[in-house]
């Protein structure tokens, strides 16, 4: 039940409203709501200076400005979903994608990726370097993160190697051997290693601050670490081994951290401890704990370890640690590869069948630990600047992927536009099967036909002029209004390009949708309140007191025929001469009203 009280709602706790549709109401409203969201994104759409800007309000924060389709929406595959939104009142069929794959170009050198990077940067010749360099170290399956950067410029951050990130350093400054530069370097010199490095970065002095283990043991250890005590019997093995050792508990207290620091400094033959605590929460810090188990080749310790069941094997290995006061990176782990693979493979399943965003970038991240890794950081002269260009670097990142993957058509919609004639030739067996088609072509049309108009120009106009080429050899370059050849250098002297997984995976993302709306005939919604411009002023300026109706206030005959009153102070509603002539008083925790 709802009483409108004061221009304002109270809600009963115990029941929410619903407006339930049947038939062609319901399929009406779900048109509305679906009208809605594609008129929105579709002014997106442009190449440039041509495409609108569309204001996105947020719960939390200022408001943010945006050109992006996916930022209208939410992101599913790189950018592709401003064609999907506009397209989702329709179908696709496999002839449109076989021909849209028949015209693909493939994208496979670094100029080539460069370039592609480059035009989906808007033009950033240095992020579509950075990308084009990521991409060639780390490879197609390699992982590539976007994160904020610290300093004006760009940076790239390559770690080679089957290695680990780790989001958690050092544990205790205690740790650092040299105060002057707060570094702590310690090398095992009875070993030779690479003298490549394994850490590459351009423009960037994160690693200033850090500690180096080379040749570790590392001691995965799935309890807290109270006292040092319970892990004795584990460093007796280690001053045996002359090795450096780097610990990874789920916590370690103060004191033990005091302890393994002195305790360092007293076995002879150990060069260094090192304690860090591992990441995550819950049953996602055990599953971090269990991958570099599997990365080192050791194992996962879940009771207190004594002399009966200590041997080197639960250590794992790596050629090098590098520790700082905000991440951990593990080099070269020591683990069987066949068994990184199957835990990689694992990995990628869940993604792929998980039912949640939440869990696909935990597993994602999970992954990233796994492979190589590269990282992109993003600068800029402010917060705001930064979280712009992190939004148009993620989507390059994506195109550029994406591109390499299935490879490149004419941009602008002219691969959907020519595909039309594709369907020209199906045979169909009753009108039902011919009114599809017509709907399908108005469909893969209508991204042209939105383009050319958020440019200026006659949308239906430039679309008969594309059609009327037998060869389909022209895209419309909507920046300077004119006709451009689709031949491979064009197309990268002008930009007009698009990823041919782009305008797939909007094509059969659209018939999904349309499969699951067009025999929907019942539809439920939850009317939920919401802030409407007199309440923001009602709560800036609440009256003292409402009463009756020249105050706003309906009175109404109670139970027992007695009069109730209510009075609305903002947070509190008081009723009076209520049920047996008692005086009632609520509080309502949920937007200040009260029942």
């Amino acid at each position: 039940m709802i009483e409108k009280v004061c221009s304002r709602f109270i809600y009963n706790r115990n029941y929410v409203a619903k407006d339930i549709n049947f038939g062609v109401g319901a399929q009406a409203a779900m048109l509305e709501g679906v009208s809605e969201v594609a008129e929105a994104v579709k002014t997106t759409m442009g190449l440039g200076s041509k495409g609108r800007n569309v204001i996105v309000e947020k719960s939390m924060g200022n408001p943010k400005v945006s050109k992006d389709g996916v930022t209208v929406t939410n992101k599913v595959a790189g950018d592709g979903n401003t064609h999907r939104t506009l397209q989702v009142h329709n179908m696709a069929v496999d002839a449109v994608i076989s021909d849209l794959k028949r015209r693909a170009r493939t994208i496979s050198t670094l100029e080539e990726i460069t370039q592609v990077a480059t035009i989906f940067a808007n033009g950033e010749h240095e992020i579509g370097e950075l990308i084009a360099r990521a991409m060639e170290r780390v490879g197609k399956e390699g992982i590539i993160i976007v994160s904020d950067g610290s300093t004006l410029d760009n940076e790239l951050e390559v770690v080679e190697g089957k290695g680990m990130k780790l989001a958690r350093g050092y544990i205790s400054p205690y740790f650092i051997t040299d105060k002057k530069t707060q570094k702590c370097t310690c090398i095992f010199t009875s070993l030779n290693f690479p003298s490549n490095k394994s850490v590459e970065t351009i423009k960037s002095s994160d690693l200033d601050v850090l500690q180096e283990l080379q040749n570790p043991l590392i001691l995965i250890y799935g309890m807290e670490i109270s006292n040092v005590f319970s892990i004795l019997d584990m460093f007796a093995l280690v001053e045996r081994e002359k090795r450096e050792v780097l610990v990874v508990a789920e916590d370690v207290g103060s004191h033990a951290a005091l302890n393994l620091f002195f305790l360092s400094r007293n076995l002879g033959g150990s060069k260094q401890v090192c304690a860090i605590k591992a990441p995550g929460f819950g049953e996602n810090r055990r599953a971090n704990l269990e991958d570099l188990a599997i990365l080192t080749g050791g194992e996962v310790i879940y009771k207190d370890p004594n002399r009966g069941n200590v041997n080197m094997e639960m250590f794992g290995t790596a050629k090098k640690v590098i520790v700082s006061i905000d991440d951990t990176i593990i080099l070269h782990g020591g683990g069987d590869k066949k068994l990184i693979e199957e835990r990689c493979e694992q990995l990628r399943t869940t993604m792929e069948k998980s039912d949640t965003m939440f869990e696909r970038e935990k597993a994602q991240e999970r992954l990233s630990n796994l492979y190589d890794i590269a990282v992109l950081k993003v600068g800029g002269a402010s917060k705001a600047e930064v979280g712009e260009r992190k939004d148009m670097v993620e989507d390059a990142l994506n195109a550029t992927r994406a591109a390499v993957e299935e490879g490149i058509v004419p941009g602008g919609g002219v691969a959907l536009l020519y595909a039309t004639k594709a369907l020209e030739n199906l045979q169909t067996q009753n009108n039902d099967q011919s009114r599809g088609i017509q709907v399908i072509q108005n469909a893969i049309k209508a991204t042209t036909l939105t383009i050319a108009s958020n440019a200026g120009f006659d949308g239906s106009l430039v679309i008969n002029k594309l059609l009327e080429q037998d060869d389909c050899n022209l895209v419309i370059d909507a920046a300077k209004g004119t006709y451009v050849p689709c031949e491979f250098v064009d197309m990268m002297k002008t930009g007009i390009i698009e990823p041919v997984k782009f305008e797939r995976t909007a094509l059969v993302e659209a018939a999904r949708s349309s499969d699951l709306l067009l025999p929907t005939t019942t539809e439920a919604a939850a009317d939920y309140w919401h802030r409407s411009y007199e309440d923001l002023e009602f709560q800036s300026n609440p009256p003292p007191l409402c009463r009756g109706k020249r105050e706003g206030l309906e009175k109404e005959k109670g139970i027992g025929g007695k009069e109730e009153i209510e009075r609305c102070d903002f947070g509190r509603v008081e009723k009076e001469k209520g049920i047996g002539g008692k005086e009632e008083i609520e509080q309502c925790d949920f937007g200040g009203f009260g029942v």
